[in-house]
């Protein structure tokens, strides 16, 4: 069960990764600007803020199990279908239903974690997170060097290619689900309510340690390279890009053993979001191999806290009501990282200041600082009882 846990981590990242590498190929075949590859690359983000809490619907109406399989073959087949169309319109169609699909997983992923593995939830996040971050690296690693030779550099043929594996793993979840022994004891009952209460003061705790975390994720690896060549070093664009998501698998690994103890530990909040700060302010204030170093530690960092952030649903709710704030602080947290992408583009315009624009992302890790109390929330004995 845990082997199909960390393929399906995979499968919310390998469609998404699968497109940075081909951008060149989209920009010959398709004549995109890069104002269109800004809208292609946004828009995977910006689903997994709107489709959270339909995800939560879906699965208050038909289950956990259906609507993973349901999400999962929205992904594939949206993945696949990219390479379909002859017209951008297509193109972002598509994306569109392959990150609905995401979107739906990624909300499915915390209850399912709930209902199953109640006692390892800590250890059960990191496995499928460690996919997730898996996930990211293999497409960006593959693609140009082993795929597209294969394939006679049909970016096309890539994306199908790319949404096989997640094709792959919603019929062996559905064939493993239906095994003796599995479907009676593991299908949890359906869920009747699905919005998600925004008078929950615990939902917006949640979505802001989440959204600090997104947010310094998506913006550093956004601006990072005009930074670095706003610095004369356009040369450690490459490098710096590499550290800070290679830099997240030796946390990932990491977290497997150590979760289940930190995950409902406030000093631990403390410890990643306080060196998240450190290393936004010393990428800021270094120069050099020394912004390639501080990359990967901020990488690191965040892979913890994300594993950390993401357990938390399924510890703070109640078993009913785990999929409802998941969905709020997908929606929560997501939001937060596009409008704060937006946001440093325009004060590094207004200010012409890249130091300035870092500012409110290295403020991202204080404010998982502050929310860390939130954990302290966590009942486990309550776990234990049912």
């Amino acid at each position: 069960m845990f082997a199909l846990f960390w393929l399906v981590g995979a499968s919310l990242r390998l469609t998404v990764l699968a497109v940075p590498p081909v951008v060149p190929l989209l920009h010959a075949d398709l004549h995109l600007a890069e104002t269109g590859i800004g809208w292609l690359s946004s828009l995977p983000p910006m689903l997994f803020a709107i489709a959270a809490v339909p995800g939560s619907l879906l699965i208050a109406r038909f289950g956990m199990v259906p609507a993973l399989l349901f999400g999962l073959l929205l992904s594939a087949l949206g993945g696949a279908a990219r390479g379909a169309f002859a017209d951008v319109a297509g193109l972002y169609a598509s994306t569109v239903a392959m990150s609905a699909g995401i979107a739906i997983v990624q909300t499915v992923m915390p209850p399912l974690v709930r209902a199953w593995f109640p006692q390892r939830i800590g250890f059960a996040t990191s496995v499928y997170i460690n996919g997730l971050l898996v996930g990211e690296v293999i497409p960006v690693g593959l693609t140009i060097p082993v795929i597209l030779p294969l394939l006679g550099d049909s970016w096309r043929l890539s994306f199908v290619v790319w949404s096989v594996p997640v094709l792959a793993t919603a019929l062996l979840f559905a064939w493993w689900v239906r095994s003796p022994g599995v479907a009676a004891n593991r299908n949890a009952p359906v869920k009747r309510r699905w919005w998600p209460d925004w008078r929950d003061p615990l939902i917006w705790r949640l979505g802001l340690i989440l959204g600090g975390v997104n947010a310094t994720y998506f913006v550093t690896n956004a601006f990072l390279p005009d930074y670095v060549t706003s610095t004369g070093r356009p040369d450690l664009v490459s490098s710096a890009l590499t550290a800070i998501n290679i830099g997240q698998l030796p946390a990932s690994f990491l977290m497997l053993p150590l979760a289940e103890r930190l995950v409902t530990r406030p000093w631990a909040y403390v410890a990643t979001g306080s060196l998240s700060f450190i290393s936004v302010a010393a990428m800021m204030l270094t120069k050099g191999d020394w912004i390639v170093f501080w990359s990967g530690v901020l990488g690191f960092t965040g892979a913890a806290t994300l594993i950390m952030a993401l357990a938390l649903p399924s510890i703070l709710s109640a078993a009913d009501d785990v999929h409802r704030a998941t969905a709020g602080m997908f929606t929560i947290s997501y939001s937060c990282a596009m409008l704060l992408s937006v946001f440093v583009g325009w004060l590094w315009d207004v200010t012409h200041l890249p130091i300035a624009a870092f500012t409110p992302v290295a403020l991202c890790g204080l404010v998982i600082v502050a929310l860390s109390s939130t954990v302290k929330q966590a009942d486990r004995r309550s776990l234990a009882s049912e």
